[in-house]
């Protein structure tokens, strides 16, 4: 302890009211762009992504095979319980884990969340019947809380001039993940009847034929769940507890907080929801969430429903090449592109901007449906990028 560097006057800043994490802060903290932590958490929320959207290019499949549906017309409607079970288990615990992590850590959280998709989406894929996929998806959305914790961190690594390119490593692979992971879906599920040349028909993805992509994924995130032991706690635990005769700086730092800190606490009492800045951005937030979730789930069941429904009539390998393609399209623009804009224009300017042009472009796609050959593969993967391309600059500019 007792250690006399000079600070330099950005870092005394970020510490002076953190008196009891000084150093460990001062460890973390970098001048730059952690590029490393970023990384790391850049893999953990992709692996909280996959599962959320991976089992739409399959689904129809999948619940049609339950034999649930009396009519080809209600698999959507059932369709629609489980693709929704996921999000209805993280609404009801979010603000729980939420709370967990600001007590107990955010390392804690990011872990216990990678460990439930490596045994719950493992259960989903071996689901054989509705009910059994209803149930593992909720488990999987309850037990899933990383995301928050995830973003929070990420504001604490980072500085404040680089919480815009912080928070497009957050957006970024949530928003690659729900593209990669219907990928991967499309790609991998039924196997034996897509590669029979490598699956023969009495093997175990047979039987499940909705397994393969599921595991791929559970032993990602058990990848993942290892990675997340090396990460740093970036939680701040003060304290402000001394031994006796220790006159060093952060025991001087100490008690000048303590007899400075009474107006903060009054203030953190103050309730949350009257902070109208913050509950207005959580508004704005939860109605592009809301439409750009209905988006990833719609889009995958209108596309591979036949075309006398108004769908596209694709197979599942179809609708896994156009997300993969807009995969890398959206990771193009958000790392190299979108920080840029946000400086340019401020976040406010930038989701403005996205969300009237979000509004034309969805009113094309019942237009699209009537194309056919190579005019519909080119038009639906332009569309496919750009409505990912504004989802995910206002989901940023939000967090921003």
């Amino acid at each position: 302890m007792g250690d006399d560097t000079e600070v330099p006057l950005l870092e005394k800043v970020y510490y002076e009211d953190c008196s009891g994490c000084r150093i460990q802060k001062r460890k973390d903290t970098q001048q730059g762009v952690p590029w490393k932590t970023l990384a790391s958490v850049w893999i953990i929320v992709l692996c909280n992504a996959l599962p959320i959207s991976s089992l739409f290019p399959f689904l129809y499949f999948m619940v049609r095979d339950f034999h649930i549906a009396q009519q080809e017309e209600d698999v959507g409607y059932y369709a629609g319980f489980v693709g929704s079970a996921f999000m209805l288990g993280r609404a009801l615990t979010s603000v729980f884990w939420g709370t967990i992590a600001d007590r107990y850590g955010r390392k804690p959280v990011m872990i216990f969340g990678a460990a439930a998709v490596v045994i719950f989406n493992t259960l989903f894929g071996l689901s054989v019947n509705f009910w059994m996929a209803v149930s593992t998806r909720f488990l999987l959305g309850s037990l899933n809380g990383l995301l928050g914790p995830a973003k929070a961190y990420i504001s604490e690594v980072c500085r404040e001039e680089h919480q815009a390119v912080g928070m497009s490593v957050i957006t970024t692979a949530w928003g690659i993940g729900l593209i990669i992971g219907p990928a991967l879906g499309g790609l991998l599920a039924q196997p034996a009847e897509k590669y029979p040349h490598v699956v023969s028909e009495g093997s175990l993805f047979a039987r499940f034929p909705y397994l393969l992509p599921c595991l791929v994924i559970s032993i990602f995130a058990a990848v993942v769940t290892v990675i997340t032991f090396w990460l740093p706690e970036t939680l701040h635990v003060h304290k402000v507890e001394h031994p006796s005769g220790d006159d060093s700086y952060e025991a001087l730092e100490a008690a000048t907080y303590n007899n400075g800190g009474e107006g903060r606490k009054k203030a953190s009492k103050k309730s949350l929801y009257r902070n109208w800045a913050l509950m207005s951005s959580i508004a704005v937030y939860c109605v592009f969430s809301l439409h750009d979730m209905a988006y990833t789930e719609i889009f995958s069941l209108w596309a591979v429903s036949p075309r006398k429904l108004g769908g596209l009539s694709y197979t599942t390998e179809d609708v896994g090449g156009i997300l993969s393609i807009t995969g890398f399209g959206m990771m193009f623009f958000q790392l190299l592109i979108y920080p840029y804009l946000d400086k340019l224009l401020g976040p406010v300017m930038v989701a403005r901007i996205c969300g009237a042009l979000s509004v034309p472009l969805l009113q094309s796609y019942p237009f699209i449906a009537l194309l056919s050959g190579l005019s519909l593969s080119v038009v639906i993967n332009c569309a496919s990028i750009m409505k990912n391309v504004l989802s995910v600059c206002i989901l940023t500019s939000t967090f921003v």
